[in-house]
């Protein structure tokens, strides 16, 4: 465009949009574009505040009409990529919640964030899906899959509960989407990340779950083996209603630490049981025998206090991941796991991380969506935190770790751990069996030829 006819049309989006439009100097444009991984920097040609479904429309015709291309961010958890000279809606301010509790469905603007989401659902006595993050975008989690760290073994993913969508198409069309209106549309959106438009308002089920036995114990690092071996037992005989997890930590010697963590090498269990707290201490008694804790938080506790099972950072910070699925975790896996990432290891791996998957995970919801490799056993990812532009000096140490455990791994990654490392043209294929990524390129192609809707893992339109 002219830079006098962008100037009149972006003087047109201004007074047609009720939030903030920005330009790269503007006051706030700085504060529109944050995100919370902080690795990326954002340089978006136009950077939006929408307010409502309208200002949402206008942006996105806005876009079309140029030929820019569109990056959507609540909070940017993950690595967003790809904002230089695009269109960047910013939907913070669009952060309501509907509860009904007589339907069980929680219905939620694009700017929701999960710790107020469970909140409002426990005034009714029922939960969502909630991921491991208290602040993590519950739209941007759920087009993703969504993988709950106390529900999903019990339940599903969280993508497997949405019921309705209100989404803002390439062309500026709000659609009303669900089973029986545009169901192929229905499917892609429900897993396929960002990639068809804007979500509006999502509707999902919630589940009737108040309580929980659960939380974490942490080990010094001269347990390590006898910890992972325990784990490993565990997950053998693990029942659906149990979700547990584990991460090698080395955590900063900082004051938000605690204590007993702060500068050395630990273990984290994670444990989350839905079943009664007498059955929970029999089935976390074995890890309890183990080893001395340095702390142990496992209890009977409210669904509202999931944020303190995983103690996900809350605070912005460059992060740098990479990931893995596995198809499953024996002993010679957990022996390379600790030789490339355990106390003996010269890593700056802040995190290595294993979640258990199966139960309801490892099967198809009752109505399909484009959430793939379920046959996989457990998730794997590894992280390091660092200034922002150290993604190719931690390279090699994070995708050797990946390596080590190559022998397991089935050759794809969830889509929502995935980062750093997949934001490349073919990156999102990792994310999904061929057939699905074949599908999801069709409806890509049908309501986005143009590709105007650019997430980090970017679905290329097709028509075959």
């Amino acid at each position: 465009m002219a830079d006098t006819t962008k100037r009149t049309d972006l003087t047109d989006l201004a007074q047609a949009v009720a939030g903030p439009v920005t330009l790269p100097g503007d006051e706030g444009y700085a504060a529109e574009t944050a995100t919370w991984n902080l690795a990326a920097a954002q340089r978006p040609a136009v950077a939006i505040g929408v307010t409502s479904v309208a200002d949402v429309t206008a942006a996105v015709r806005f876009a079309a009409g140029g030929g820019l291309r569109i990056v959507v961010v609540a909070t940017g958890h993950g690595a967003a990529r790809g904002s230089d000279g695009a269109v960047m809606l910013n939907v913070r301010r669009m952060n309501d919640i509907q509860i009904d509790a007589a339907a069980r469905t929680a219905t939620i603007g694009p700017g929701v964030e999960a710790q107020p989401l469970v909140e409002a659902a426990a005034e009714a006595g029922l939960a969502p899906l909630a991921g491991s993050s208290p602040n993590v975008g519950v739209v941007g989690y759920t087009l993703g899959g969504g993988l709950s760290p106390t529900l999903g073994r019990a339940y599903g993913y969280s993508a497997d509960h949405v019921r309705a969508i209100e989404i803002v198409t390439a062309d500026g069309t709000l659609r009303q989407v669900d089973a029986e209106h545009e169901p192929e549309l229905f499917w892609a959106v429900r897993g396929g990340k960002g990639n068809f438009g804007v979500v509006t308002a999502l509707t999902v089920e919630l589940v009737p779950v108040t309580r929980l036995y659960g939380g974490g114990l942490y080990f010094a690092a001269e347990h390590t083996e006898r910890v992972v071996e325990a784990y490993r037992r565990l997950t053998a005989t693990a029942p659906d209603t149990l979700s547990v997890s584990f991460a090698f930590l080395r955590l900063p010697p900082l004051p938000f630490v605690p204590e007993p963590l702060r500068g050395r090498f630990t273990v984290h269990v994670r444990f989350a049981y839905l079943g009664s707290a007498a059955d929970g201490e029999r089935l976390v008694a074995d890890l309890r025998a183990t080893a001395p804790t340095l702390i142990d938080t496992v209890a009977e506790m409210p669904f509202t206090g999931i944020p303190e099972i995983h103690a996900d950072p809350i605070d912005p910070l460059p992060g740098y991941e990479a990931t893995t699925l596995l198809r499953e975790f024996p002993a010679e896996a957990a022996k390379a796991l600790i030789a490339v990432a355990g106390p003996d290891a010269d890593t700056p791996a802040l995190i290595a991380e294993v979640r258990q998957l199966g139960g309801a995970l490892s099967r198809e919801p009752l109505v399909a969506n484009a959430v793939s490799n379920r046959d996989a056993g457990f998730q794997f990812l590894t992280g390091a935190a660092a200034e922002p532009g150290a993604e190719e000096q931690l390279r090699g140490p994070l995708i050797g770790i990946l390596d080590a455990l190559a022998p397991w791994a089935t050759g794809r990654a969830m889509a929502n751990f995935m980062g750093t490392y997949d934001a490349t043209p073919d990156g999102a294929r990792r994310a999904y069996e061929p057939e699905t990524y074949t599908r999801l390129a069709r409806v890509k192609h049908n309501y986005d030829p143009d590709n105007l809707f650019r997430p980090s893992l970017n679905v290329i339109p097709s028509p075959l």
